[in-house]
């Protein structure tokens, strides 16, 4: 089945859908940040078919969240690392981990929690405004367009709508 591009559509959220594009990429990345390099250690911690994560990690490497480095020149083999833009999504894992504790772990708790080191604290992601630190929420919050919004689409009335500024 074809799976239609998010890439080009006015919105982060879907162009961060259209990078994922499964359930699998997250998971690869959630194994990154827990600490696996090389093929094989992602294979046996998520028991995903080879193919599946070969592809996975070739996604991870073109878009920029992974880079490839030869560890083994005889046989080649490569392990994978996160990158910036690869270590910049760890907020984004935190907040879905702290959505999926707080809804879907059951009586025994969180299966796995955040420690800050610093601190010395286990902790929870927590979303707040860049300008004032206030948490945020969906009902103190409004979407306006952005200054990549596409010009062509501004004066349609449907996305004035949907866009009203206060």
């Amino acid at each position: 089945m074809k799976r239609t591009s998010f890439a080009s559509w006015p919105c982060s959220i879907a162009r961060t859908m259209n990078l994922l594009g499964d359930w699998w990429t997250p998971l690869v990345l959630r194994e990154a940040f827990y600490g696996s390099r090389r093929f094989d250690q992602f294979q046996r911690e998520l028991g995903i078919a080879r193919n599946t994560l070969a592809d996975r990690l070739r996604r991870l490497v073109d878009d920029g969240l992974m880079e490839k480095r030869l560890y083994e020149s005889e046989p080649r083999r490569w392990e994978y690392l996160l990158t910036e833009k690869g270590r910049d999504f760890f907020p984004v894992l935190a907040a879905m981990s702290r959505w999926g504790d707080r809804w879907l772990a059951g009586e025994e708790g969180a299966p796995v929690t955040l420690h800050h080191d610093a601190c010395d604290h286990d902790v929870h992601a927590e979303v707040v405004c860049s300008a004032c630190g206030e948490t945020l929420q969906a009902e103190d919050t409004s979407m306006r367009m952005g200054p990549g919004y596409p010009e062509r689409l501004r004066t349609r009335p449907d996305v004035q709508r949907r866009f009203m500024q206060p």
